[in-house]
């Protein structure tokens, strides 16, 4: 029998189970639905993902564009990015807090329209200011995508398959990172990036439609959760191990900083090699080619080498490929991205599946929005810092110290390894 197969089969041995179950252990999460109803969650979130990873991405795209159009610094323009990744922080926790309230499906819906109509507005914005207030708009919308969305897929695979289903769901994000920057890129070249953002914004109105109708009535039907009753039975966050916990949040900031700084920086550096934007668009899909393939290449390497070993492999083949470009030349560079990429993305699917691990189911919401926040605010403040160093020093010194700053995350690791080894004997 095939992994999806046995994952089928265990989810109906739950939901028939579920019934005698929950009188007995109020810890007990409603699964109420059919084999095929995990399947259809995970399509849905994943299609969210990619929506919502594909606004986030193209933004690096653009960067160039807007930094010419507006007379913009290093670091003014490293603030656009922070503008959209500080809405996505500051909101992670309420948005988790919310849809314990509304729902999840019925605020995953709302958070993916809203987050279109910033990019509307981002569309005619007429100065620097408004394309700023534009992108905080829609990155705090954003913010509710992340946390949800895993809570959902984590909750559908309680029985069994949750990590590959999460890596999935990881996975989907992916190719909206390569499809949609290089997409965003061409229509630019074409028809100026204004109509090609607008363009992808209407998308985002259809997807918000589309996954309304499917999650939120599934939500009405109780097949994707019933979170009230089990969050009636905790109190607190629900984090089964502090030290392990807050190990690994550390490690997820040091990653997503050095990442975020690094993808911020990249298109600069590129055209100063040389690069069009245009090339620009297809030297990001490269790199989130290799992210994609990265993500499953991960899992797979942790299934054999264990989750701490492979975050250190990653780690350490990220910060020697950043150092490494910088000394190449364009055609070198664009030959080392898909590498560089599989290394850059692949440490967070690792990261991801063990954030169940470490938090009670009926928190697990709340347990993803903080490990979420903490991450997306170190994504917030990285282009700023980096951009003041590319200002005083120049782009390649830079992203020379986000290269550096990633071995930061070699001893962190021996840490969340005792803290691993700590809950498995329990």
């Amino acid at each position: 029998m095939s992994r999806e197969g046995a994952a089928a089969g265990a989810e109906g041995a739950a939901a028939g189970a579920e019934g005698a179950a929950h009188d007995a252990s109020p810890a007990a999460v409603t699964t109420t639905a059919p084999a095929s109803r995990p399947r259809v969650v995970l399509a849905a979130t994943c299609a969210t993902h990619f929506i919502h990873d594909g606004f986030s991405d193209f933004i690096y795209v653009l960067l160039p564009v807007w930094a010419k159009e507006f007379s913009l610094s290093y670091t003014e323009a490293g603030l656009l990015r922070t503008a959209y990744s500080a809405g996505m922080a500051g909101l992670q926790l309420p948005s988790s807090l919310l849809a314990e309230r509304w729902g999840e499906a019925r605020l995953l819906a709302a958070a993916t329209a809203l987050t279109a109509l910033g990019f509307l507005v981002a569309g005619v914005a007429g100065d620097y200011t408004a394309l700023l207030v534009a992108l905080l708009i829609a990155g705090s919308a954003s913010a509710a995508q992340h946390p949800l969305s895993s809570s959902l897929v984590s909750r559908a695979y309680e029985a069994s398959g949750r990590r590959v289903a999460l890596g999935t769901y990881n996975f989907s994000g992916d190719l909206g990172k390569v499809a949609v920057p290089g997409a965003v890129a061409l229509a630019a070249g074409i028809v100026g990036w204004r109509d090609a953002t607008r363009g992808y914004a209407v998308i985002g109105l259809f997807a918000a439609v589309l996954i309304w109708m499917v999650l939120a009535s599934m939500d009405r039907a109780g097949t994707t959760s019933d979170t009230a009753s089990a969050l009636g039975h905790h109190a607190g966050w629900g984090i089964r191990d502090a030290a392990g916990f807050t190990a690994l949040s550390a490690v997820h900031v040091i990653d997503n900083g050095t990442r975020t700084g690094f993808l911020t920086f990249l298109p600069f550096l590129l055209t100063s090699k040389g690069a069009s934007v245009r090339l620009v668009g297809v030297a990001l899909m490269l790199v989130f080619a290799g992210g994609a393939a990265g993500k499953l290449a991960c899992g797979a390497l942790a299934e054999r080498l264990g989750v701490i070993r492979t975050v250190i492999v990653t780690e350490v083949a990220t910060g020697l490929g950043v150092l490494a470009l910088l000394a190449l030349p364009l055609g070198g560079a664009l030959a080392l991205l898909p590498i560089l990429g599989i290394a850059l993305n692949g440490t967070s699917s690792v990261l991801y599946g063990t954030v169940a691990d470490l938090v009670d189911t009926s928190r697990r919401a709340r347990g993803y929005a903080v490990f979420y926040t903490v991450g997306i605010t170190a994504s917030a403040g990285a282009p700023v810092i980096y951009g003041f160093i590319s200002d005083a020093a120049g782009v390649g010194v830079a992203l020379g110290v986000v290269g550096a700053v990633v071995f930061l995350t070699l001893p962190l690791a021996s840490v969340l390894r005792a803290r691993i080894e700590r809950l498995d004997s329990v």
